[in-house]
């Protein structure tokens, strides 16, 4: 299995993938569900975070990750 920040990684640089095929899964603890947003709003991976565009950069933990999705099966 492929840690979440290599796949992540790949995603964003592997010419043969397509970012707009993958949708990102996390667990928001204030809200306490998950959360989809598709790769594409992923700005950048720092370290142990992606950090997403909303209205305001938000940095978001790597082990919150829950699943990825491409053309809705999980990867």
């Amino acid at each position: 299995m492929i840690p979440i920040k290599d796949l992540l990684n790949k995603i964003r640089w592997d010419k043969r993938e397509n970012p707009d095929e993958y949708t990102i899964h996390y667990f928001d603890r204030i809200l306490t569900k998950l959360i989809s947003i598709p790769y594409n709003k992923i700005k950048r991976i720092e370290g142990l975070f992606m950090i997403i565009n909303n209205e305001e950069e938000t940095n978001i933990p790597l082990h919150r990750i829950k699943k990825v999705i491409k053309n809705n099966e999980v990867v």
